[in-house]
């Protein structure tokens, strides 16, 4: 399965700046949105809260957990994603940054993901969300017990969404495996 994108091109400069990676400290300032959006709306910690932002930008770029983000674009693209959801979904970080979070599931299931992103957009937050995910290779997976919030910028308007999840679960033309 190949998907094709839309969007303005980005430069291998533009990209490597980017890249989650030491010379830009993972991408900190944003991880700290990341940290702090899901704080405020959950009342939780994404991650150990005693790091340093710089330390936790790494921790959550290496995290066994994905974690990913998208813009508040009216086709939002997403604009970031950790080393495990880049394996997940079998994304370069040059292509994942150029995608339009919606290719993230099937056609058929974007109806319900756009539910549910309109409720997160209503009310800050979701737990416990299942659905069916596709990575760019065609393998579709279940994700289980995904948290999706909104992304808060430092004047406190919705900048884009943010999804983590620890759970997922290969699905086949037979079912689950």
């Amino acid at each position: 399965m190949t998907m094709n994108y839309e969007k303005e091109s980005t430069t291998v400069q533009e990209i490597l700046v980017l890249i989650p990676c030491p010379a830009n400290c993972y991408q900190v300032d944003h991880t700290e949105r990341l940290r702090k959006s899901f704080r405020a709306l959950t009342g939780r910690h994404l991650i150990d809260p005693a790091l340093s932002p710089e330390a936790a930008a790494e921790a959550l770029f290496h995290a066994p957990f994905v974690i990913l983000s998208h813009n508040t674009a009216p086709d939002p693209i997403l604009t970031y994603g950790n080393q495990t959801a880049l394996e997940l979904f079998a994304l370069s970080w040059a292509e994942l940054i150029q995608m339009p979070s919606r290719l993230t599931a099937e056609a058929p299931d974007r109806a319900e993901r756009a539910r549910l992103l309109a409720e997160v957009t209503a009310h800050g937050f979701i737990d416990n969300y299942s659905g069916v995910r596709i990575a760019h290779t065609g393998q579709r997976f279940l994700i289980e017990q995904a948290t999706v919030w909104n992304l808060i910028d430092e004047e406190g308007q919705r900048c884009g969404q943010a999804a983590t999840f620890r759970e997922w679960r290969p699905v086949t033309d037979a079912g689950l495996e």
